[in-house]
């Protein structure tokens, strides 16, 4: 996968069932044109790190996505979940994702994201290896 081919890329936990889920209904309502993913224990962390000047590490890809644009500028979390949106093009989707970027929009957004993320292993399809580490 080249990320500077152009395309970005979103990096998620695939040893978590709740993640990868969520990646699959995205997928399949948004589409992929125009955007890959890649499960954090399948990318090269390393260069990926080089890459965004030190924005994606093995510590932050183990507690939230993060979407890595082809300039190597890396989102993570609910701004990475709005960059998805922004980036499909289709109403509803970009809009929703413009919403989710505006100013107090975007406070709640993280507050949330941050919420389902510690109880992933709680939620529809969590198991014990969604858990985030301590």
């Amino acid at each position: 996968m080249e990320i500077t081919a152009g395309t970005p890329v979103l990096v998620y936990d695939g040893d978590c069932a709740f993640c990868t889920s969520s990646l699959r209904t995205a997928e399949r309502v948004l589409g992929t044109d125009g955007w890959a993913s890649i499960p954090f224990q399948f990318a090269d962390l390393d260069a990926l790190g080089k890459f965004t000047a030190g924005a994606v590490t093995p510590e932050r890809v183990e507690r939230e996505i993060v979407w890595i644009t082809p300039s190597g500028k890396a989102y993570g979390g609910a701004a990475a979940a709005a960059r998805l949106l922004l980036r499909t093009q289709r109403l509803p989707w970009n809009v929703l994702g413009a919403v989710a970027l505006l100013p107090g929009v975007r406070v709640a957004m993280a507050a949330l994201y941050r919420l389902v993320a510690v109880n992933r292993h709680r939620l529809p399809g969590g198991t014990p290896a969604c858990a985030l580490p301590r």
